[in-house]
């Protein structure tokens, strides 16, 4: 029992000594993306979003919704 203790106690640190030095040489790197790249993304993202959001709303609504209206006022007998 002591000898699984100490084999996952040794598999932890080893974990933990690996993502610290992962971690070490994130903070340390000079790669990266400035302000202004991001934000640039940022609403590029927004606004397709946004335009993707409208095109669906309006496809939506001038196709889909009046044909399923007609087919279930047929389908009960409107």
């Amino acid at each position: 029992m002591k000898k699984l203790i100490a084999l996952k106690n040794r598999i932890v640190c080893c974990g933990m000594n690996l993502v610290n030095r992962t971690k070490n040489e994130m903070v340390q790197s000079d790669a990266g993306e400035g302000y202004i790249d991001t934000m640039v993304k940022v609403i590029i993202a927004i606004v397709i979003g946004g335009l993707l959001l409208a095109f669906f709303t309006s496809v939506i609504n001038t196709n889909i919704i009046p044909t399923v209206t007609t087919k279930i006022t047929t389908m009960f007998g409107g």
